[in-house]
């Protein structure tokens, strides 16, 4: 395994089988509370300038990674909808 994206691919493929259409379309159609997207715009525009403290960087490392895991696992349930 080459990178972290690629271990998560793979970790997460279990699941991926194991959707159901139903269950598929809604990880598909999963968007980010506004507050949390509020949050996250925040500290994105923030860390740009480098004003995070250490803690807020810590905060946004963990939702880029927990985006991350969401978009994988996206797109596996949209190629789980698409029969693939």
């Amino acid at each position: 395994m080459h990178t972290t994206v690629e271990a998560l691919d793979r970790l997460l493929d279990p699941i991926s089988r194991a959707l159901t259409p139903e269950v598929a379309k809604k990880i598909v159609d999963l968007r980010a509370d506004p507050k949390v997207q509020e949050r996250l715009e925040d500290l994105a525009d923030r860390n740009t300038e480098g004003e995070l403290t250490e803690e807020e960087l810590s905060e946004y490392k963990a939702l880029v990674s927990a985006i991350g895991m969401i978009t994988i696992l996206q797109a596996k349930a949209r190629r789980a909808l698409a029969g693939d």
